[in-house]
């Protein structure tokens, strides 16, 4: 069975065929052996062993491996799943600048901004009051304001959007 694990930002082909792995290209025999009443195997591969813990991740082939002693957030796919993932689009990560969320209920007191106004990281967007004190929220990346959704005068709960950004 042939997979592809991404390890950071790389990506590895593994090929799995009875006890011999195949990771880009060089094959070597390789032996799991669990370490009973704990939830550490010992991976040999070729001539190296090494200490692994495994624990599923939240979505299908994520996981958090702990190798000698060195943590790696990895996904591991095999090929006909990773490609419906590549076709459907899935597991893309949202592009651009976040919109400006309420971070607590409060009321809206100024809005620094207008639609089509560019915005630079630490600008001043929204001032909002909560709990009598006055609250600068700023921008966390550059972009352009797509929309403003807050009032001054308007109240608002946390998470409200109040500005959309691109």
């Amino acid at each position: 069975m042939k997979y592809v694990v991404k390890v950071g930002d790389v990506d590895v082909e593994v090929e799995l065929e009875g006890d011999v792995v195949t990771v880009d290209g060089v094959a070597s025999v390789a032996r799991v052996s669990d370490v009973e009443g704990t939830p550490v195997r010992m991976v040999t591969i070729g001539d190296e062993v090494h200490r692994v813990v495994a624990r599923t991740g939240s979505t299908r082939g994520r996981f958090t491996l702990w190798l000698d002693g060195f943590r790696y957030e990895v996904e591991a796919l095999d090929e006909r799943t990773r490609a419906i993932r590549e076709l459907s689009g899935a597991g893309k990560e949202a592009s651009g600048p976040a919109p400006l969320l309420a971070p607590m209920p409060g009321m809206i007191v100024r809005v620094a901004v207008q639609v089509g106004d560019t915005v630079e990281p630490g600008q001043s967007l929204v001032v909002m009051e909560a709990m009598k004190m006055e609250n600068e929220l700023r921008a966390t990346s550059a972009g352009t304001v797509k929309a403003v959704l807050a009032q001054p005068g308007t109240a608002v709960e946390k998470g409200a959007v109040l500005l959309e950004l691109e």
